[in-house]
């Protein structure tokens, strides 16, 4: 299990190596992420500055609450709510920089097979199907939003399991879909792709956890985002012909 977390980890750093190899193609990748980036954080500085106002009209009921109770129950939601808005965010962020950017991306998938094996192994999703997997992924960032709200509720180590909560869940969505061009571009049908993603579900996870925690840093996911598609890319040509043993 741990190798496996490991390799998978690793292929994010080899997607950031490929900027030796193609740096046009890598730099054309930030223009999406950028864009996408900016939306997202004015939304969540926006969100911060008007939460203590909606958290006191969510929550009349404190109101009779003595000060120190108000104030801590408050503050508790307010953070919950936040961190759900995060972990959306982080998700969100991945589904609408793929979409905006699908051309940009394509043309990395394809240099990064191409230098792989050659040659591409065949077209990518297309547009419309790209779309549709951002939108499920969108879908399923609102559901572990919601889970690592709940879990933020927990009293003393709500807080810890939540935001560890959320890197794992969100860092196995973002490689799932992160790769999914590249096992579209096989035409693996879903039941043999669902076997393919549970027989390497440790190098999935690792790979999705390195590089949601690289999206942490501050404007890490603009950087971060071209090295993710082209490790992805790596990813997912070593889950097909290189299985773990």
């Amino acid at each position: 299990m741990l190798h496996d977390l490991v390799d998978g980890a690793r292929m994010l750093f080899r997607g950031f190596a490929f900027w030796r190899r193609d740096p046009g193609v890598m730099l054309l990748g930030l223009v999406p992420a950028a864009i996408v980036f900016a939306a997202l954080v004015w939304g969540l500085v926006a969100l911060g500055v008007g939460l203590p106002g909606l958290i006191d009209l969510a929550t009349p009921f404190a109101d009779a609450w003595q000060e120190f109770w108000r104030l801590a129950f408050r503050t508790l939601v307010a953070v919950v709510v936040f961190a759900g808005a995060a972990v959306l965010a982080v998700v969100t962020f991945t589904a609408l920089t793929l979409i905006v950017g699908d051309p940009f991306y394509e043309r990395i998938w394809a240099a990064v097979e191409t230098d792989a094996a050659g040659v591409a192994p065949g077209e990518g999703p297309g547009f419309w199907a790209g779309v549709r997997g951002s939108l499920v992924l969108v879908l399923q960032g609102l559901l572990s939003a919601i889970v690592v709200g709940l879990v933020g509720i927990v009293p003393v180590v709500g807080t810890v399991a939540a935001a560890i909560l959320g890197v794992v869940l969100t860092g196995r969505l973002l490689a799932r879909e992160l790769a999914a061009r590249a096992l579209d571009a096989r035409g693996i049908p879903p039941e043999q792709r669902r076997a393919l993603l549970r027989a390497n579900r440790w190098r999935f996870l690792g790979f999705g956890i390195t590089t949601q925690l690289c999206f942490l840093v501050p404007f890490g996911a603009i950087a971060t985002m071209p090295a993710a598609v082209a490790g992805a890319t790596l990813l997912a040509r070593s889950a097909v012909v290189d299985p773990p043993q």
